[in-house]
């Protein structure tokens, strides 16, 4: 039982984690407030981000294998794949933010500019479409917890 526990609370913490900083992308990543300083921050965030998505998938993988419910049940719920998938789908998304703001860094370390408004936007649009994705994984996980659309 403590294990079931200490999985369900890793895995909350990832999460949240992982909201924090989407979130701090989505506020920084605006052409109106982007300086050197904020794009920086925007590689550390960024870093941050996909480390707490990893730890979320490695986490709930690891509930669905060591938990409560065994993985005779976990592993044969369509949510739990929607779960996953979602979050893969979020962290091949965050390719693109991802080397963004590194050539970002990379051009302003080199004397260059800072990107310009309308790759900043296309970039926040990418960001903001993984961060609401990330309102259906909830979904899917209460449905799940109180065996809703199981098997």
């Amino acid at each position: 039982m403590i294990l079931d526990a200490a999985l369900a609370y890793l895995h909350f913490a990832a999460i949240l984690t992982a909201v924090v900083f989407v979130a701090s992308q989505a506020a920084l990543c605006r052409p109106e407030w982007l300086n050197a300083t904020a794009v920086r921050r925007l590689v550390r965030v960024n870093t941050i981000y996909l480390v707490a998505l990893v730890l979320v998938l490695l986490s709930g993988a690891a509930r669905a294998q060591w938990g409560a419910k065994g993985p005779e049940w976990a592993w044969t719920q369509p949510l739990l794949h929607l779960k996953l998938t979602l979050t893969l789908v979020m962290l091949v998304m965050a390719v693109g933010p991802t080397r963004r703001y590194a050539a970002w860094a990379a051009r302003l370390d080199s004397g260059g500019a800072l990107p310009d408004a309308a790759e900043v936007q296309a970039t926040r649009r990418s960001v903001m479409i993984a961060s609401h994705l990330m309102l259906i994984v909830p979904l899917a996980a209460v449905l799940l917890a109180r065996g809703l659309l199981t098997r």
